[in-house]
């Protein structure tokens, strides 16, 4: 358990003012059990006034409306929150729903229909060819499938730092045998909905308290999974890890182009364009030391 600074300014920067219109920003984790908000602060340019709900997964949502003209924006969070990990919990085998394939209540499958109906296309088989190779063995835990896939997807792919905006589909990350750390996320949220699991795409931040985390100085994506017994749980294929205290969840949603942390249109002709992000995590107290 640890109290954690997270600090992530998105700066955009154009060579000719423009007029803004509504900027959606999910900056803001939701406080739950595991994790409890102690500290949050907005700077925001140009000014202008915001908005604060709920989307309809639930999650933190800011809408900011820049005043005037400008040739650059600027949103800037600070966050100190405590973190509350649990330890992940083996299922009982006795309960036939935990073993693949996955089986879901009436009353869960009705909720969870969305999360599990794939979003991405697969014309030429190439995704179904992948998922056959990983079949579970018979009568396999559903976790134990799950974390085996998550450490085969860490162990076989590539992690490749991305510029570029967007995610790769599935298919791209396969052929391309690497990805970054949203399209390791998307390839395993869309593999497992094609074989009867409801998925969400995580992401929020990642503290990186060893050189061997990937994915540290900027936002992070990863996989939720729902089990009965269990709820949802995280897996992060891009490390390896499963319900890890390193990871802090902002949002999760059906699809990658939900989870953006800062989205809106501007108005007038901006030039050229250049955007800058920057996220720092770090251990800042020991919660039982914690104030």
């Amino acid at each position: 358990m640890g109290r954690l600074r997270i600090l992530h300014e998105t700066r955009y920067y154009y060579e000719r003012p423009v007029r803004f219109g509504p900027q959606r920003l999910l900056i803001r984790p939701r406080d739950s059990h595991a994790l409890r908000i102690v500290e949050a602060s907005l700077r925001l340019y140009p000014p202008g006034g915001t908005r604060w709900s709920y989307d309809a997964n639930g999650n933190c949502v800011c809408i900011f409306q820049p005043e005037g003209k400008s040739d650059a924006m600027r949103v800037a969070s600070e966050l100190v929150i405590d973190r509350y990990p649990a330890p992940l919990v083996p299922q009982r085998i006795e309960n036939p729903d935990t073993l693949t394939p996955i089986v879901y209540s009436r009353e869960d499958r009705a909720t969870l229909e969305p999360f599990i109906a794939p979003v991405t296309d697969d014309p030429d088989a190439v995704l179904l060819r992948w998922l056959r190779g990983l079949q579970a063995h018979r009568d396999e835990p559903a976790l134990a499938f799950l974390l085996r896939i998550n450490e085969l997807i860490h162990q076989q792919f590539e992690y490749r730092v991305r510029e570029e905006e967007g995610v790769q589909t599935p298919v791209e990350t396969l052929q391309k045998h690497s990805g970054a750390c949203r399209d390791l996320a998307w390839l395993m949220v869309e593999g497992l909905r094609r074989l009867g699991y409801a998925t969400l795409f995580a992401t929020g931040y990642i503290h990186s308290p060893g050189s061997q985390i990937r994915g540290a100085g900027a936002t992070h994506a990863w996989c939720e999974v729902f089990l009965p017994d269990l709820g949802w749980l995280e897996f992060d294929p891009t490390n390896g890890l499963a319900e890890s205290p390193d990871l802090i969840r902002v949002a999760a949603t059906r699809t990658p182009a939900q989870a953006l942390p800062v989205s809106g249109a501007i108005i007038g002709d901006p030039g050229s364009a250049r955007l800058h992000v920057s996220v720092d995590v770090r251990l800042i107290d020991e919660i039982d030391r914690a104030a």
